[in-house]
């Protein structure tokens, strides 16, 4: 048997690869097998050690490709992707950036250290929070990658929730780690709500709004970076030791993914905390030996017995809290999705909510194990665009080793123990990315003076939280949990001024042309052609809808064109423009008077032009003009009709949103 007859068939979208038959020679005939093993005797024998070898290298790919992952929703695939959503990276690739992944969250860890030494919890009891946590996460970050009726389909990986430590300290302080399933399954319940009532509210969350969140998330982090690169948090000198370590690590990080090859973008982050940690050791800021030496080596969580009866006032508190994480989750599935997708246009809302989803299964699951809700990670995003990698079985990967380290406290405290400027370069990076993420976001639509003011107030409110901490404590008891947050006030703030400014605006506009139009509020400028005034409408509309600004200056070049191409009709008379948009519709329509302008199937023959007798050269000149004003409104749009309405003859400009 020859030794190409058998090969492995690319993975399918839903994961998984199947082996099959190739070549002539042994179409119709069943190989020889060998009753202890399932491949061909031919195939086992041709190959010798080779065959060993390639197994025990390929073991983990091998492994999770046989996994079938639900399928995704189409996607173009962008250049820049290493490996995206559906790839299957190597065995090497794939631990790697799972490692990565993982010690990026677990890193974070420290969130669940404060709120049980808040609590004052005893050793035990604290190292069953943080594996009963860990395990939460590594759920919720299966779920994410897993994808179908529950979770994004990405590569989201999960952290305790740093917004609910407060509360949760206070929980564990009146009622024990019990609490903790009451506040998981309140959570849980509120993340369910949401997921289901979310799809319908896709007009509340356009990418600016959700361009307002991301970019907040990045400049929330810019104030905690700067901190722990400079050692300054607490009001003390500049530190040195702690700038040039953070230096060092963030010079790495950008160097490998700026100038590095395809294999070094992998592992840019890994490299640049490995080269952080090696700087803080030379300066000798390396510490916490002795925890890590008390650290068991192995721990399995103590199942807590649960108490229900927790205060209503704290379930309300955790209600609210979980309510405004979902702002976070919103903004982290639509960045996910738009960097899987290089034609993304909106926020699939569905998705979203299937993230929602995830993390409320998971909060529930980690409530009943004694550990704290979890949300999703800009960090690790960071990471992904680091990589240039959103593979899904990274994801897996992730929350494998998440799982295995939750039970081996030694290692989960020893990635909270990495020197804080080295955490500071990794939070600039996430800063810097969301930032610009954001304004990429919230740029992608046509803005009027509705959507400057929702952008302009609600990054205002929040930078004003971020930058002055003491203003929260002045708003009244029960708006503090809101506006002590500035991710969460600045999003809130985005949603409500995006309903108050879309009331009055209605999907449909109109503008008579002929006669020239006078200068009104929307338009202080009046006119001198036709030309003008359409161009006018389109951009005042495009604004007014939030329309995407590339639909916007195709439709505003194939109206001109349009308007050439009535103007050159004999007896044709440009009337009135109208326009109507939906969210997945652009439509563009140009009344005018005379009969229906004939869209030219095949243009006409340019070549004997000029050969033309001097009786038929202008016809046959508007014959090849109104060809080529066919083939250019063709170009332009996504579809072009003629026709008559109401004794009304149109030429609509269809474009897909």
């Amino acid at each position: 048997m020859a030794r190409d007859q058998w090969r492995p068939r690319a993975p399918d979208p839903g994961g998984g690869h199947r082996a099959r038959r190739l070549g002539p020679a042994t179409r119709g005939v069943e190989p020889k097998r060998d009753s202890r093993y399932s491949r061909p005797l031919g195939v086992c024998m041709s190959r010798g050690p080779a065959i060993r070898h390639r197994v025990s290298s390929v073991s983990v790919s091998s492994l999770l490709s046989r996994l079938r992952l639900p399928p995704l929703p189409p996607q173009k695939r962008p250049a820049d992707l290493v490996y995206a959503a559906p790839d299957l990276p190597p065995s090497g690739a794939l631990l790697g950036l799972g490692m990565q992944h993982a010690a990026t969250a677990l890193a974070l860890i420290a969130y669940v250290l404060v709120a049980a030494h808040m609590a004052q919890l005893p050793l035990a009891a604290t190292n069953s929070l943080v594996t009963a946590t860990v395990l939460g996460m590594a759920l919720a970050t299966l779920l994410q990658a897993w994808g179908g009726r529950v979770g994004a389909g990405a590569l989201i990986v999960h952290i305790p929730d740093p917004v609910i430590i407060m509360t949760a300290a206070a929980i564990l302080v009146h009622y024990g780690p019990g609490g903790l399933v009451a506040a998981g399954l309140v959570n849980g319940l509120v993340g369910f709500f949401v997921a289901q009532v979310l799809p319908r509210l896709r007009a509340l969350f356009p990418p600016t709004v959700a361009g307002v969140v991301v970019c907040l998330t990045g400049l929330s982090l810019v104030t905690p970076a700067l901190e722990h690169s400079t050692g300054m948090g607490d009001g003390g000198p500049l530190d040195l030791h702690a700038v040039l370590i953070t230096t060092v690590a963030l010079a790495v990080v950008v160097g490998m993914s700026v100038w590095g090859t395809r294999r070094m973008k992998l592992f840019a982050l890994l490299s640049g905390l490995l080269a952080g940690v090696v700087v803080a050791a030379l300066f000798g800021r390396l510490s916490g030996g002795e925890l890590l030496a008390a650290a068991p080596l192995f721990a399995l969580p103590a199942l807590p017995v649960p108490v229900l009866n927790v205060d209503l006032g704290l379930l309300l508190a955790v209600a609210l809290l979980s309510l405004m994480v979902q702002l976070d989750t919103l903004g982290t599935v639509i960045l996910m999705n738009k960097m899987d997708d290089a034609d993304w246009r909106r926020a699939d809302m569905r998705r979203v909510g299937r993230g929602i989803r995830a993390g409320s299964i998971s909060a529930i699951a980690g409530g009943f194990l004694g550990g704290l809700p979890s949300s999703t990670s800009s960090a690790n995003i960071a990471l992904c665009h680091i990589s240039r990698s959103t593979s899904r079985y990274v994801g897996i990967a992730a929350a494998a080793l998440l799982a295995l380290v939750a039970f081996m406290p030694k290692g989960t405290l020893a990635l909270t123990l990495i020197p804080t400027p080295v955490i500071g370069a990794v939070e600039i990076y996430a800063a810097a990315y969301l930032i610009v993420s954001g304004v990429e976001l919230i740029a992608s639509r046509a803005m009027d003076s509705r959507a400057i003011f929702m952008v302009g107030l609600s990054v205002v409110a929040g930078m004003g939280v971020i930058l002055l901490p003491a203003l929260p404590r002045h708003a009244p008891e029960v708006l503090q949990f809101v506006v002590s947050n500035g991710v969460i006030l600045g999003g809130i703030i985005a949603i409500l001024l995006n309903m108050i400014f879309r009331l009055g605006t209605s999907r449909r506009a109109a503008r008579a042309i002929d006669p020239l139009p006078e200068s009104t509020a929307d338009y202080p400028h009046p006119p001198p052609d036709a030309a003008t005034a359409i161009v006018q409408f389109v951009e005042h509309q495009g604004g007014v809808w939030g329309a995407r600004r590339d639909i916007v200056h195709r439709a505003a070049a194939a109206a001109l064109e349009g308007v050439e191409a009535i103007g050159q009709a004999d007896g044709r008379r440009l009337l009135q423009v109208r326009g109507t948009f939906d969210e997945f519709n652009l439509d563009i329509e140009l009344l005018h008077s005379g009969p229906p302008l004939p869209l030219a199937g095949v243009p006409a023959d340019t070549a004997h032009l000029l050969d033309t007798d001097d009786a038929n050269f202008h016809a046959a000149l508007d014959a090849a003009l109104a060809g080529v004003s066919t083939a250019l409104l063709k170009r332009l749009t996504d579809r072009v009709t003629t026709g008559e309405r109401n004794g009304q003859a149109y030429l609509r400009l269809h474009f897909d949103h």
